[in-house]
């Protein structure tokens, strides 16, 4: 495993006044994932998994169009929540969330038509069969940014569903209203970033977005600085290959945390969460290492 104690200059890169997030396109988005997906599993060990998640991506795209639309925040909760600085999507009342819990249950009989692994299809059924109790926790450890380790199957298709509706929630927001809410979360509704990447697209080329793993907002972040803590002490990266690898780990010494950060200004079609999971080989490398891992992606669990 490669590791660079400090990151090369030249390839520290700024933008004067880079938008603070970039909001998703939820039909896009998942279309992106689905080709993605597709893509990667014509090469990888993993083609069973990034198949199946190919076409789960394909049934979040059909959804994000067909289902009622979502009533965005209330005029009083975004002035609230830019005042306190606080992200206006309140994560914590959705488990309750009618349109939420609508969202799951129009997932789940979407996805009784794909093919996957005999694991994925007892979940499924499973999450079918679930009462309204369950459900509403399944999803309320998505909204927490958790699953536990005994029942990550089910999860699954309760983060695909809050993914399907916090996207769409984000994409209601005006990008230029939202405010910082912390160190390492998302801006639109708190959550977890899943990676980081330095991106190629013009005007923000070389400047680091975050990306959440639920709504799919990204938003700027300070160049060698930990997701997890803050600190811009001890930062050093790590990769499989060589130092101009395109995936690489991002480590502190100083929460003995890692993050993954894609160099999408080396290799534009990296998607935040579709190569997460593609680049399983540098969570295998990282696991005895002693570092942690602080992305938080619900496809990846468990690994």
């Amino acid at each position: 495993m490669a590791e660079t104690l400090q990151p090369d200059p030249s390839l520290i890169g700024g933008v004067p006044e880079a938008p603070l997030a970039l909001l998703p396109d939820p039909v896009g988005l998942f279309q992106t994932r689905r080709k993605r997906f597709a893509f990667l599993a014509e090469t990888s060990e993993l083609a069973p998994y990034l198949t199946f998640l190919a076409g789960l991506s394909a049934l979040q795209a059909r959804l994000a169009v067909t289902l009622p639309p979502v009533t965005p925040p209330s005029p009083e909760r975004l002035r609230t929540a830019a005042a306190g600085a606080m992200p206006p999507i309140d994560r914590a009342a959705l488990a309750d969330d009618p349109a939420l819990t609508a969202t799951l249950a129009a997932l789940c009989e979407g996805a009784a038509a794909l093919a996957m692994p005999e694991p994925a299809r007892l979940a499924l059924s499973a999450v079918q069969a679930a009462g309204e109790a369950d459900r509403r926790w399944l999803l309320g450890n998505i909204l927490a940014d958790v699953v536990p380790q005994d029942s990550i199957a089910p999860h699954l298709f309760a983060a695909a569903a809050v993914q399907v509706h916090l996207a769409r929630l984000a994409a209601t927001l005006d990008a230029g209203k939202l405010v910082p809410v912390g160190v390492g979360a998302c801006p639109a509704c708190g959550g977890r970033p899943v990676t980081s990447s330095v991106m190629s697209a013009p005007g923000i080329e070389s400047v680091r977005y975050a990306a959440c793993a639920c709504c799919a907002t990204q938003w700027n972040e300070v160049r060698v600085k930990c997701l997890a803590c803050g600190s811009t002490k001890g930062i050093s990266y790590r990769s499989a290959e060589t130092h101009d690898a395109t995936v690489k780990a991002e480590t502190c010494r100083e929460c003995s945390s890692w993050v993954k950060i894609f160099y999408r200004v080396r290799n534009p079609s990296l998607d935040p969460v579709v190569d997460d999971v593609g680049s399983l080989g540098l969570d295998m490398l990282m696991k005895d290492t002693g570092f942690r891992r602080a992305g938080f992606n619900p496809f990846l669990v468990g690994y």
